[in-house]
């Protein structure tokens, strides 16, 4: 896979011959990386606030299940959400109480359309999850903020005339393997940051 990035991207060719492979242990687990997601604006593998995880030790957890999710919510007024985060929070608890869903067994356009009836869940979220928690290999979250940054600097794209479409177009020389070169770019600006 990775040879047919380099082959086809000449950048990211580059930050392979640069940067270990990415690898991310993923839990495989849709509700709490979807709660991640909420609480804290950000997927877990990426965070750096550790306000979900803190919020797990306070409440006594080393995880998050729909069984010990009333622990969970005992311990949320410690921290400061808006009203929308915790209807959030609330609809992800009724919709998996309601739907016992085997997520690897769904499309990722299925998996689109069961994650969109939750309300408050959008495009980026939904997008998380199928990048990290499902390791689907063929996802493109053109709406990160961070995918954005790093693809303008890298790729010299203008980021006030329509950056998606130019984001689109280089992402087409990733094929199906788009996942990875988002994680190879992701890696690379992280590695970059620890250096300075």
């Amino acid at each position: 896979m990775k040879e047919k990035l380099a082959q086809n991207d000449p950048i990211l060719k580059e930050i392979i011959a640069t940067i270990p492979e990415p690898i991310i242990e993923s839990t495989h687990d849709v509700f709490f990386d979807l709660m991640s997601c909420i609480v804290e604006q950000q997927i877990h593998y990426r965070s750096t606030k550790r306000i979900f995880p803190r919020l797990l030790e306070k409440a006594g957890l080393t995880t998050l299940n729909l069984d010990n999710f009333s622990e969970f919510e005992k311990v949320l007024p410690t921290i400061t959400l808006a009203t929308s985060k915790y209807e959030t929070l609330a609809a992800t608890s009724d919709f998996f109480q309601n739907n016992k869903i085997n997520w690897q067994l769904l499309s990722d356009a299925e998996v689109i359309e069961k994650l969109g009836l939750i309300k408050g869940i959008g495009k980026w979220t939904i997008d998380m999850i199928l990048l990290y928690t499902l390791e689907r290999p063929n996802v493109f979250p053109y709406d990160d903020f961070h995918v954005k940054e790093i693809m303008v600097k890298l790729y010299g794209l203008n980021p006030n005339s329509r950056l998606k479409a130019q984001m689109l177009e280089i992402a087409e020389n990733w094929g199906e393997h788009k996942s990875l070169a988002v994680k190879y770019l992701l890696a690379y600006k992280a590695f970059n940051l620890k250096r300075k």
